[in-house]
């Protein structure tokens, strides 16, 4: 099963490389590594260029915001499962990208897993933790909402429910994820 991962970033020299480090660790081979750049103005693209050989598509121009950004990634991803790692996110674990394709079944359209909040200078600090045992489809109703690097959608999710509305400025993904949990009652 291909899994498509996106890294959506403008001007973050100072935090993707431990993003894309994190994705080219994994032990999962069938993975297609998407970075959609909003035509950066530091030295972002040097640092991608370092790892084209991991980069699958690079896209690099402006957009309208990071829901536009994410949207021309799904659009040009061809696995069946698609994971958005924001650049200043990183997966803890070599391992994270081989547990979400062993958790999918057939029966599985979208998966989220564990969230840990650190703090930048120091990532052994943690500030939050979320926990994916707690949450429970209802609390969206309250505007909990699973955490967005550690969710992963099917493709064809996106290709029956559309893709993120991008006049809504910080909550497109929490707006996606409420449409597609009401049609499933």
């Amino acid at each position: 099963m291909k899994i498509s991962i996106i890294t959506v970033c403008y001007n973050s020299a100072a935090i993707i490389e431990d993003t894309i480090k994190s994705v080219i660790a994994q032990t999962y081979d069938n993975i297609e590594y998407i970075i959609v750049d909003g035509g950066s103005k530091d030295e972002t693209l040097t640092i991608v260029e370092k790892y084209k050989e991991h980069v699958d598509v690079l896209i690099s121009e402006p957009d309208k915001g990071i829901y536009d950004a994410m949207n021309k990634g799904i659009e040009v991803s061809t696995g069946e499962i698609v994971g958005i790692l924001n650049s200043d996110d990183f997966y803890e674990r070599e391992d994270v990208i081989r547990a979400v394709v062993e958790n999918f079944d057939s029966s599985i359209d979208l998966l989220f897993g564990d969230l840990v909040f650190v703090k930048p200078e120091n990532l052994k600090k943690v500030t939050r933790y979320y926990s994916l045992p707690k949450f429970k489809r209802w609390h969206l109703r309250f505007g909990w909402m699973p955490p967005h690097p550690a969710t992963f959608i099917r493709k064809e999710v996106y290709n029956q429910f559309g893709l993120y509305k991008t006049h809504y400025r910080i909550s497109a993904d929490y707006e996606f994820l409420c449409d597609y949990s009401w049609s499933r009652n």
